[in-house]
């Protein structure tokens, strides 16, 4: 997705936030490759907060209701067993919490004192295009105790069997900063570091997520899934 679709895309969740995306400035994050040129994603944990019916759930905005720094998903899905050629129409599902360390579609106990049982913000189901494309509007993650910010990914082929569950990493600079600004500053800073997850400490490089933007403009995020069918 451009940046031209994005902000037609954006529509209301412009009015919920001051900023949104007009450039993009700055990179920061890599991708490894490996003796083929071709690095597998890493398989993290689905838990404990997926996606209960995504099925119901196919949309390109997934902020909601939800404030926050504007971020503009952009994936790609590629074949490890081809020569890391894109996969057309796979379902791409994404879920992540919002500016507070929340997420939707649970709380009211236990690990989330805060009840969104009964709502379904920042998450969503696209196809890959031609080209393995999948692109999600949304707001930059905030955290929760024990966890650096992370958005959660699923692939599932176009019968919706599951072929990878992964998470993305995002750079501590950028996060940082974010967490200053409004609607995040009151949470404070995350309390775990990209380092010191238990989900990211031994596959950070293959996490990591791509970031480009700026407070002011909004980022754009962008990663490559590689899986295998």
């Amino acid at each position: 997705m451009n940046r031209k679709d994005f902000l037609k895309l954006f529509g209301g969740a412009i009015l919920a936030s001051p900023v949104f995306l007009s450039s993009c400035g700055r990179m920061e994050g890599s991708v490894p490759t490996d003796d083929d040129g071709c690095p597998l994603s890493p398989s993290e944990t689905k838990g404990p907060f997926p996606i209960n019916s995504p099925g119901d759930l196919v949309k390109a905005n997934i902020v909601s209701d939800r404030v926050g720094v504007p971020l503009l998903i952009n994936l790609t899905v590629q074949n490890d067993n081809d020569n890391c050629k894109p996969i057309p129409n796979v379902l791409v599902d994404v879920w992540h919490c919002d500016s507070e360390g929340n997420y939707s579609e649970y709380g009211g106990g236990g690990m989330q004192q805060t009840d969104y049982k009964n709502v379904h913000f920042l998450r969503g189901r696209q196809t890959a295009d031609a080209k393995g494309n999948a692109s999600f509007i949304s707001i930059y993650p905030g955290w929760y105790q024990g966890r650096a910010p992370h958005v959660h990914v699923e692939v599932l082929d176009a019968n919706a069997k599951s072929l990878l569950i992964t998470q993305i990493a995002f750079p501590e600079n950028i996060t940082s900063e974010v967490y200053r600004s409004t609607h995040y500053e009151k949470h404070g800073q995350h309390d775990t570091t990209n380092q010191k997850d238990n989900i990211f400490s031994d596959t950070l490089e293959r996490n990591m997520g791509t970031v480009t933007g700026s407070l002011t403009d909004g980022f754009v995020l962008t990663k490559t899934i590689i899986v295998k069918p």
